[in-house]
């Protein structure tokens, strides 16, 4: 019910930021070469000459809006994340127009406009939602076009829709209370709102209070209840919306849908379909094959100290489980004595192992032993972003242990992640990690991507709990 609420208001966003991108092409134009900050050398072309220029900059920045989740709902997030991404997301079309540019020679345009140009557009975009959310907040203040709900259940679903609705003051909805029966006892009051009294005085209610839409949120053993309800409802007009109890199992980008007219409810489900899944390889494939020739030659040293300090491989390849359970061999350079577990079996490496030898050391304190994985991400076995992927003989006893280990192999294995970055690598805690996984699944973006990539090289090769 509140995504047909978000629409006009996404459809609000959609235009705001088509016409701040088109504005901002004229103003970088006249910026450029009418306003005497930047030198002029070649002559001023027409501006006709760039008409195509700003729809080819609309195109790619939209796209990226769309791929990077601007138009998806805000759910309650702080507005500084919306501007983050946006910057993120110029950033991505930035390198993207740069790259169409080098390939159409018919003409040069100058590198000065394509700067203005998009950082006019971040700036003007950020501004028209800034603008466009604060109308919209002021006019609901002021009574102007809401809708007053009724919600039936003093339980945990009432509360979690009561605290989303106050969550979503854009979308004009005001609680005017609940309504519930015994043997519950009834509250005068509940999340801040009066319950006003038992299930079957909802029509009274309704009456009295002019209530818009009524929210159904009982139990799953109570479908009695809601045909009674449904039964005092036969006269009204009243917008009526049930909320399943299936609703709190819900995670993983779990929603509602239907199939072929049937409603459908998704308990689990993954952000990799569509255009990502080939957005995400196509960034695996780019950055691994430069961060390969990139680093070649050190692998090559790396190898020439593996095989002077100890006898036995260079390369270290370890059986992981990565996306949906399928097992593949990790490859990693070798930091230990070769066949280290023929007396250990499989155990966790710790800081103080002493199977280790002093090459490897140094090479697992610095996160180089890793290099190897490049080429996993190359053949798709692994991406550059994502859980790190555990060992099938550790896997089976954490999913006897730990709640939702399972759902981290929803998304390809990585060589860098969300839970690393924030120091949740090597021997530390599970059920951390875990959170982090999934926090990263049920938010991928390919700006995220970016944002972990750059905070891995930033902060996260070197770290203390790597071992």
């Amino acid at each position: 019910m509140l995504k047909k609420h978000a629409q006009l208001f996404l459809t609000a966003l959609y235009f705001g930021d088509s016409l701040m991108i088109l504005l901002s092409l004229p103003a970088a134009y006249y910026l450029r070469f009418h306003f005497g900050i930047f030198p002029v050398d070649k002559g001023v072309p027409p501006i006709e000459d760039f008409y195509w220029y700003a729809l080819v900059g609309w195109a790619v920045l939209m796209l990226n809006f769309k791929v990077c989740g601007l138009y998806l709902p805000l759910r309650g997030k702080p507005l500084w994340k919306e501007h983050v991404t946006i910057i993120k997301a110029t950033t991505i079309s930035l390198l993207i127009f740069s790259a169409l540019l080098f390939f159409y020679r018919e003409q040069s345009f100058s590198r000065a406009t394509t700067l203005l140009f998009f950082g006019l557009s971040t700036l003007s975009i950020i501004g028209s939602r800034i603008v466009i959310r604060q109308t919209l907040m002021m006019l609901r203040r002021r009574g102007k076009n809401l809708r007053y709900v009724l919600i039936v259940g003093v339980n945990y679903l009432g509360r979690e829709l009561a605290r989303r609705i106050e969550q979503h003051p854009e979308m004009g909805l005001k609680i005017v209370g609940f309504l519930d029966d015994p043997p519950i006892k009834l509250e005068p009051w509940m999340e801040g709102y009066p319950v006003l009294g038992k299930t079957l005085e909802v029509n009274h209610v309704i009456q009295a209070r002019r209530v818009d839409k009524l929210f159904i949120c009982v139990d799953s053993d109570s479908s009695k209840k809601i045909e009674q309800i449904l039964a005092c409802l036969q006269e009204s007009t009243v917008d009526i919306t049930v909320v399943p109890e299936l609703f709190k199992h819900m995670n993983l980008n779990g929603g509602v849908g239907e199939f072929d007219g049937l409603p459908i409810i998704r308990l689990t489900a993954t952000r990799l379909y569509g255009w990502n899944p080939i957005i995400k390889r196509t960034m695996d494939l780019v950055v691994s094959g430069l961060a390969i020739v990139i680093t070649f030659p050190f692998m090559l040293l790396i190898a020439l100290l593996i095989k002077l300090e100890s006898p036995g491989k260079v390369l270290y390849a370890q059986e992981r489980m990565g996306l949906d359970g399928r097992k593949f061999k990790m490859l990693k350079f070798r930091s230990m004595h070769q066949d280290a577990e023929i007396g250990t079996g499989p155990v966790w490496a710790d800081q103080s192992d002493t199977r280790r030898t002093r090459t490897g050391e140094l090479l697992r304190k610095s996160s180089m032993d890793e290099l190897p994985q490049l080429f996993n991400v190359l053949k798709g076995e692994m991406s550059m972003v994502g859980p790190r992927p555990e060992r099938p003989v550790f896997i089976q006893e954490f999913r006897k242990t730990i709640p939702q280990y399972a759902h981290r192999m929803k998304m390809k294995a990585g060589m860098t992640g969300w839970a690393q970055i924030h120091g949740w690598r090597g021997n530390t805690s599970l059920e951390l990690r875990v959170e982090h996984d999934l926090y990263y699944i049920n938010n991928w973006s390919p700006g995220l991507d970016i944002e972990i990539m750059a905070t891995t090289l930033w902060k996260g090769l070197m770290h203390k709990n790597a071992n």
